[in-house]
């Protein structure tokens, strides 16, 4: 029997336009995998081409937006904002992403620890990885502080 998951929505601290995951499909203590459809009014797209590959990141910091806000939820935490710090070996082996592919979006952590999380990520077209990378997230604890214009 398939799991329940809570829309991608209730699990990330912004909301549409920019909620670019369709759906949770699968998570285990340490990895999270989300789905996407290229749509041909999907943010990002270029009429007749699709969306550019390096869009692939914020479907990864996304999914990792996603464990993070999921795991909170579990255990009675608020949804909290997170930065992506950096980006390492990115590379995709397409350079759009078409209308109509269903996209398998994979974070598996790495490291976690206080504020700061590195994870592998994925993504797949049917089964064929298009894109990998590691990303680095910073989520902290006092948002409040993090977002207060300063002089």
């Amino acid at each position: 029997m398939q799991q329940a998951f809570p829309a991608v929505a209730d699990l990330l601290p912004h909301g549409p336009p920019m909620v670019l995951l369709d759906a949770v499909v699968d998570e285990t203590d340490a990895s999270l995998t989300a789905a996407v459809t290229i749509r041909p009014d999907s943010p990002f797209g270029v009429a007749g081409e699709g969306v550019p590959a390096h869009v692939g990141i914020e479907y990864m910091a996304q999914a990792c937006g996603v464990f993070a806000g999921l795991q909170a939820q579990r255990t009675g935490l608020p949804v909290r904002l997170g930065f992506l710090l950096g980006t390492r070996r990115y590379h995709a082996s397409v350079p759009w992403l078409r209308v109509g592919w269903r996209l398998t979006v994979t974070v598996t952590a790495v490291f976690r620890e206080g504020q700061m999380g590195v994870f592998d990520c994925r993504i797949r077209h049917e089964a064929t990885e298009i894109a990998a990378a590691q990303i680095t997230l910073y989520q902290p604890d006092d948002q409040a502080s993090v977002l207060a214009d300063r002089p």
